[in-house]
């Protein structure tokens, strides 16, 4: 069954993403031709599904470990699932096609805890992830075969199991003559950076940081739970950021390490901006500049990040922007401020839109899963070797 796609010539994939912004559920339905660097991909409908702000709050307890329990962990992996395949189920009726139709589910799952590093003073905390959303109770609810459950497999081969979308945007966005950087703002920031006609060795990818995580909760906690995020970054743009206090956020020891490197909602969530949160107010900083700080922060990591990381290695024409964040035009703003010599577009100019980039490279993942194909990219994630990520349920 795993290799069944050798002999099929297109194959359509509901692609299923739940990120770290915890925004929402997106799913893509993504027509395939062929796998590997040689997929040609249609996407033919996409979908987000928001989540409940209760949801979305015990999601935050989840990744706390102040907050979370087993029971918690246990419960929401098939609560999850469900909410997945509901979210599959609507968004394939609304494209006008069947389950019929389709050939596979391919899930990201939704991430609780990363451990992209042993923990040195605990033996048992070694390298390790952790993504619910059962894919067995995902394959019976759709009748479709499901692929999820990806990082494991690269962590097993000396990788981080993160980023795992640069293998996507190598096969979606790589130019003959320009260098681009694919930059996510997703809960967390990620970006791939291309060379000219860039192969899967040359390809280099890290997160960068916070992308809109600590800016949601920051608007969550202003607003006392009334706003679950900066609707278009006018609330950023209505402030002035406190430089000084981004320059302390940037002395954070996650910016200075060298990739491969990620990071999650256990670095960033809800303790780290409560204590950001705590310092601006301390400042004497109005709301508007402390959501204009947080937003700061956000462009200024992901600047760096490149000055550091990236521009000393290759030359860099276009950053594309796709994620969640691609919808703030505040920090859009404030990003292409620090990058005068690059052009800072969003994805959605180039044909894919902004929030369906993930769902549609998770769909890629899964394809080639079932074609036996390495899915990886060891250049992005550390990995010994190329291996096959995923695992499969059947219905």
């Amino acid at each position: 069954m795993m290799y069944l796609f050798r002999e099929r010539k297109a194959v359509t994939v509901a692609g299923i993403m739940s990120g770290t912004s915890l925004d929402g559920i997106d799913v893509a339905i993504v027509r395939i031709e062929g796998s590997g660097l040689a997929s040609r991909v249609q996407l033919l409908h996409y979908d987000s599904v928001p989540l409940a702000s209760d949801l979305r709050e015990r999601l935050k307890e989840l990744c706390t470990i102040e907050q979370s329990s087993v029971a918690l962990v246990c419960g929401m992996n098939v609560y999850m699932a469900e909410r997945f395949a509901e979210a599959a189920l609507a968004a394939v009726e609304r494209s006008g096609l069947t389950m019929d139709d389709i050939d596979l589910v391919s899930s990201h799952g939704q991430t609780v805890w990363h451990i992209p590093e042993a923990d040195a003073a605990d033996p048992y905390l070694v390298r390790s992830t952790l993504q619910i959303g059962d894919i067995s109770v995902l394959a019976k609810r759709t009748g479709k075969p499901v692929v999820g459950d990806f990082r494991p497999a690269d962590m097993a081969v000396g990788g981080q199991g993160a980023p795992l979308v640069p293998y996507g945007d190598l096969i979606l966005f790589r130019d003959p003559l320009k260098g681009r950087l694919l930059q996510n703002i997703g809960g967390i920031g990620n970006c791939t950076a291309l060379i000219p006609n860039a192969q899967p060795g040359d390809v280099f990818a890290f997160d960068t940081g916070p992308g809109n995580m600590v800016i949601d909760q920051t608007v969550y906690l202003l607003s006392e739970g009334r706003f679950a995020y900066d609707d278009g970054g006018k609330w950023a743009a209505a402030g002035t950021p406190d430089e000084a206090l981004v320059a302390e956020l940037m002395a954070h020891p996650y910016f200075t390490l060298a990739p491969p490197k990620s990071t999650g909602r256990e670095v960033f969530g809800k303790s780290y901006t409560a204590e950001f949160v705590g310092r601006a107010r301390q400042r004497g900083l109005a709301d508007a500049d402390i959501v204009a700080t947080a937003t700061a922060f956000t462009a200024e990591s992901i600047a760096e990040g490149y000055r550091r990381f990236v521009f000393p290695r290759c030359r860099i024409d276009e950053v594309i922007v796709s994620g969640g964040g691609a919808r703030n035009k505040a920090l859009l703003r404030m990003i292409a401020q620090r990058l005068p010599e690059q052009r800072t577009m969003t994805s959605g100019s180039l044909g894919i839109d902004d929030d369906a980039k993930e769902a549609v490279i998770f769909a890629l993942l899964g394809n080639d899963f079932m074609h036996g194909i390495c899915n990886n990219l060891p250049s992005a994630t550390g990995a010994a070797v190329p291996t096959v990520m995923g695992k499969l349920a059947l219905p």
